[in-house]
C-alpha cells in the first residue's frame, strides 16, 4: 500500500508540474473537460464516447513523455545540439500524431452521429 500512495503522490506531483509549466497540457485539460459531456452527445454508443474521452487521454499521456523527454534534454544540456534537438522533434512529431488521431476519431464519430456513414 506505501508503493501505491507514493505513485498516486509521485503522479499528482507530475501532473501538477506539467499543468504549471506547460501550455499545451493546460490546453489538453480544457479539451479534456469538454470532452467529456461531448462525447457524451456526438457517441452514438457509450462504447464510441469512451473512445472519444480515450483518444483526448492519449493526447494528454503523449504530452506528458514528450514534455518529459523536453525536461529531461534541457537538463542535460542548455548549448544547442543536433541530437536532442531531433528528439525533441520526435516527441513533438508524437504529439502531432495522437492530435491527428484524436481529430481522425471525433471527425468519425460526428459523421457517423448525423448519419453520413
Amino acid at each position: 500500500m506505501r508503493r501505491l500512495w507514493r505513485a498516486t503522490i509521485n503522479s499528482r506531483n507530475g501532473l501538477t508540474f506539467a499543468f504549471r509549466s506547460e501550455q499545451a497540457f493546460r490546453e489538453e485539460v480544457v479539451a479534456l473537460a469538454l470532452a467529456v459531456p461531448l462525447a457524451f452527445v456526438i457517441g452514438a454508443t457509450a462504447m464510441r464516447s469512451i473512445e472519444l474521452i480515450g483518444v483526448v487521454l492519449l493526447v494528454m499521456v503523449v504530452e506528458l513523455l514528450n514534455t518529459a523527454i523536453e525536461k529531461l534534454a534541457d537538463r542535460l544540456t542548455t548549448e544547442q545540439d543536433p541530437q536532442i534537438g531531433r528528439v525533441k522533434d520526435m516527441g513533438s512529431a508524437a504529439v502531432g500524431v495522437a492530435l491527428l488521431l484524436a481529430g481522425a476519431v471525433w471527425l468519425f464519430a460526428i459523421a457517423e452521429r448525423i448519419g453520413m456513414i
